[in-house]
């Protein structure tokens, strides 16, 4: 039993840090990780040059990485409490059907 763990827990570490091995900069400076907005906003310039936005954010991060990380975060957050709530619901409705 106790080699499985340890064998799963490398396993885990390297599915973790292929992806970061495989990966090579791009090297006409483009970024690996835009995002649709950013592409949006390459094309609309393009048709129309004189198109000013609306709005413009409060903070934009640093890099195309750090957005993508708060977004999975952002993700990881919202689906953690919509399957909490779901989980906890489904407890109630166990709980009441044994009383």
């Amino acid at each position: 039993m106790k080699i499985q763990n340890i064998i799963l827990i490398i396993a885990v570490i390297a599915l973790a840090i292929t992806p970061l091995l495989i990966i090579k900069p791009a090297s006409d400076g483009t970024e690996l990780f835009a995002g649709a907005d950013g592409q949006a906003e390459t094309l609309i310039t393009e048709i129309r040059p004189d198109y000013t936005p609306w709005f413009a954010p409060l903070w934009e991060p640093p890099s195309g990485e750090i957005e993508s990380l708060l977004f999975a975060l952002q993700a990881a957050i919202g689906s953690g409490l919509l399957f909490y709530t779901i989980g906890f619901f489904r407890g109630r409705k166990k709980a009441a059907a044994v009383k």
